[in-house]
């Protein structure tokens, strides 16, 4: 990467970083005011915080294109190098049940790669960028923890925790379960069963930046702003997991 490739990487990763805490705030804003709750409270803070991304983006990378879960796809951006792919509110129904696991993403997608991201758990008080990664320590730890949604029947990520022993740890979101991998609360995330490029484009260029394994449940590589922005299925993990999780994931698919 050239020293201006790196500038600009480093201003996009601070307007990502931005963005997630600008985007964060206002949701705690607006769930502390105590005025909506359940489904109503849920669909204000998407709207809310997706207006307030879209027209920071609009205004401050005005070439960019953009693929939110909140609005319109514009087909143009399957021409487009750079397609910023956000989330204004990852894990709606953790929001509006007053729990702590729910993510603001902002990712951005240069030919296809998640180059930047921030992903903000804003709740907790944290927020992890690409620019400025987590190096969790490199000790092994038996058995390993993953993460699992605490609302899903057992699905392949639980038959894989009880191949490897793991402990299993229930948490909502993607981003905050992607998060708990990154800071050293856990060592795999691995999910299956229907994702949107927005669930996990930022999570996987702040995991990859911490220096972990990202990637399908086959082992290929993430690929965003396709035409379907379906992405059903991750695993994010400690890199000397990857090669067991991937073989226990293969056996359980048998």
């Amino acid at each position: 990467m050239s020293e201006r490739d790196d500038d600009g990487a480093r201003a996009d990763a601070q307007l990502a970083r931005s963005l997630a805490l600008a985007a964060g705030a206002l949701l705690l804003e607006i769930r502390a005011r105590g005025t909506l709750s359940g489904k109503a409270l849920g669909d204000a803070g998407d709207r809310e915080a997706n207006t307030l991304i879209i027209d920071r983006l609009r205004a401050e990378r005005p070439d960019d294109f953009i693929l939110s879960e909140e609005s319109l796809d514009d087909g143009r951006r399957c021409a487009a190098r750079r397609v910023w792919i956000i989330d204004p509110l990852d894990g709606t129904r953790e929001y509006a049940a007053g729990l702590d696991d729910w993510a603001v993403h902002i990712g951005l997608s240069v030919d296809g790669v998640p180059h930047v991201g921030s992903v903000a758990v804003p709740a907790r008080d944290a927020v992890h960028t690409t620019d400025d990664p987590v190096h969790v320590r490199r000790e092994s730890r038996s058995p390993p923890r993953i993460v699992v949604s605490r609302s899903r029947a057992p699905d392949i990520a639980r038959l894989v925790g009880e191949t490897m022993h793991a402990t299993m740890i229930p948490m909502g979101s993607a981003g905050a379960k992607a998060m708990a991998v990154v800071d050293g609360r856990a060592e795999i995330y691995l999910h299956d069963g229907g994702q949107y490029e927005w669930d996990n484009c930022a999570p996987a260029a702040v995991a990859m930046a911490a220096g972990l394994h990202a990637s399908r449940i086959d082992g290929s590589p993430l690929v965003y702003n396709c035409v379907d922005p379906l992405l059903p299925d991750l695993l994010i993990c400690r890199p000397e997991l990857a090669g067991p999780v991937l073989a226990a994931i293969a056996a359980a698919r048998r």
